[in-house]
């Protein structure tokens, strides 16, 4: 099960946290997905060959005893981050999830009223991610 979205700028600014499991703990999720920030950055460094067509989709990005982060980046360095209670969720599944909330970060951020950088606080954006993470099937 997902239980955090998150949407982070170039900047490593946070545009987009939200929690889909009942928790008292929001700031271990923030926590969790800035540190999670490393991981992309040294992917990131270790794929940069010559001509290579880099992979959206990074993966496993930082396992916690009770979580594991999966990560997402964007030609324009905006990152997608998933937080999972699963042990080993199928990647072509969260694939699958990180394009449609990707799609909906371009419709949202499509929006001439929308200002590049700042926190996503759209509606339809936040029901859309909801509606993401509550069709993903894990298994």
């Amino acid at each position: 099960m997902i239980v955090c979205a998150a949407v982070v700028g170039q900047q490593n600014n946070p545009l987009f946290i939200r929690l889909f499991a009942p928790s008292d703990d929001e700031v271990k999720f923030h926590y969790m997905v800035h540190a999670s920030l490393d991981a992309v950055e040294e992917k990131m460094l270790l794929r940069r060959n010559p001509g290579e067509v880099p992979e959206l989709y990074l993966g496993l990005l930082y396992p916690t005893e009770e979580y594991r982060v999966y990560g997402y980046i964007t030609n324009t360095h905006i990152k997608f981050v998933l937080v999972l209670d699963e042990i080993s969720p199928r990647d072509d599944a969260l694939q699958k999830v990180f394009k449609r909330l990707h799609n909906l970060f371009v419709d949202a951020t499509s929006n001439p009223l929308y200002t590049h950088g700042l926190p996503i606080t759209s509606r339809a954006f936040a029901e859309g991610v909801a509606a993401v993470v509550k069709s993903y099937a894990p298994a």
